[in-house]
């Protein structure tokens, strides 16, 4: 049995060892799990939100930003929304995009209730993800988010993952390097 390999992780303040996780033949990735790291939650949401703009409220795609929502929403006092990956019998009038990211094999669908949508309507909003990597969850949540009238102020993960990192319009605290074979 291979030893695993483990990318080592500096970001708020904290230092975490990443499993080198295989994505397909060509391409490794540094497995960033924030779930049960409060530490690292709090921490990374304290530094992010120093960067932020203005705004009214938080956004995040279930399930790993669900975390960083909650938190950014204890530490700023603002509501937050959670667009879900299924449609959920309390659902009235619900908004839905399609979705694929680098960590996802198939399409997937978020989801927003009418009513939390309808509270989005000319509001500022931030998206908040733990890590942006190819964009295409942050262009589901952008489409999810234009349909509902709501203004986005700001695109903030913990940490931009390969090409991410050299974007001007995302705001984040690390680089995640990409592992190519």
């Amino acid at each position: 049995m291979a030893e695993r390999k483990y990318y080592e992780l500096h970001v708020a303040g904290l230092t975490r060892q990443l499993p080198i996780c295989e994505v397909n033949p060509h391409l490794d990735i540094a497995g960033f799990v924030i779930f049960g790291d409060v530490e690292m939650t709090v921490r990374s949401t304290e530094e992010l939100l120093k960067k932020c703009p203005e705004f009214d409220y938080i956004i995040t795609a279930e399930a790993k930003g669900i975390p960083l929502g909650y938190e950014f929403a204890r530490q700023s006092g603002k509501p937050y929304f959670v667009a879900r990956k299924g449609l959920k019998l309390y659902m009235t009038d619900p908004v839905d995009v399609e979705v694929k990211s680098i960590t996802t094999m198939h399409v997937q669908h978020l989801y927003l209730d009418g009513a939390e949508a309808a509270q989005l309507k000319g509001k500022r909003v931030i998206i908040v993800d733990d890590v942006i990597s190819t964009g295409e969850s942050l262009k589901a949540l952008e489409a999810l988010l234009k349909n509902t009238g709501a203004n986005i102020v700001g695109e903030v993960a913990i940490l931009a993952e390969g090409d991410a990192a050299k974007r001007d319009d995302i705001i984040f605290l690390e680089e995640l390097p990409l592992f190519f074979k």
